[in-house]
Parts: C-alpha cells; sequence; structure tokens
C-alpha cells in the first residue's frame, strides 16, 4: 500500500489530468466555449439567472474575466440581459432558449461519456467514488483550498 504523501500526490496529479481532459472535453463540445463558461452557463440554469457580480464571487473570478465570459456568451446568444424587477438599477444575466438547449446538449454528451467510462465499474466501486468526491469537494468547501 502506498505512503500517504505518495497517494496524496497521486491523487493531485490525477486530478489534474482529469482537469485537463474537463477543459479539453470542452472544447470539443462547444469550439467557442471554455469550461468556465460552461460552468458559468449552470450556474446560470440552478439560479434561474443572476448578476455577474455574484458569478464572480461565487468563483472567486475576477470581475473582469467573468465579464469577458458573458460577453462572448451574450454574443453567441447564449445568455442574456433583464432588468431586476426589483431593482431597476440591476441586470440579471439569464439563459436564453439556444443557452438552455446548448447546456441540455452539453450535458447529455458528458452523461453519456461518464456511463460509458464508468460501465465496467460494479454499484459498490461506484457508490464509493461518489461519496470520496462528495466528501473531498465538501472538505474543499470548507477550507476554500483546491
Amino acid at each position: 500500500m502506498p505512503h500517504r504523501d505518495e497517494s496524496v500526490e497521486i491523487i493531485q496529479r490525477e486530478l489534474t489530468a482529469f482537469a485537463r481532459r474537463a477543459r479539453a472535453s470542452a472544447a470539443r463540445m462547444h469550439p467557442e466555449l471554455s469550461l468556465v463558461s460552461f460552468t458559468l452557463l449552470s450556474h446560470l440554469e440552478d439560479r434561474q439567472g443572476c448578476r455577474a457580480t455574484d458569478l464572480a464571487a461565487h468563483y472567486l473570478l475576477d470581475k473582469s474575466t467573468v465579464s469577458r465570459q458573458i460577453a462572448t456568451l451574450e454574443h453567441l446568444g447564449l445568455v442574456e440581459r433583464r432588468v431586476d424587477p426589483d431593482d431597476q438599477r440591476v441586470q440579471v444575466l439569464h439563459l436564453t432558449a439556444a443557452g438552455r438547449e446548448t447546456l441540455a446538449q452539453v450535458a447529455a454528451r458528458r452523461h453519456t461519456a461518464f456511463q460509458e467510462r464508468l460501465a465496467d465499474w460494479n454499484e459498490d466501486d461506484l457508490a464509493g467514488f461518489a461519496a470520496h468526491l462528495l466528501r473531498y469537494n465538501a472538505a474543499h468547501a470548507s477550507s476554500g483550498d483546491a
């Protein structure tokens, strides 16, 4: 059995490889959208709209980064700005019908890819992996580290 430090090194290396594949996969799914763009689209769908400053705060991104991403999404017709009915000075970002469709198509392709990649895993392995990922991400949420 590997030493703890060796295991942590393997986990770090494999998560980095996973992140690289995720970025490359996003580019294949839609050549004009980055992984960050898909993440922002998903967040807008989950929240049923939000302000750009809320996106920047939630993902710990610079406002200029979010502004560039949103400008691209608007240009592609995937996101639109609407005046907040509670505060006319505030603009809220929402997915357009095309944005919802693009996100649904990408989600379906990602689901299929994961199903194929995990096809030979048994139920216990899948449940264990899911539990470990939940635990890892919960620790991240409480610590704020990578």
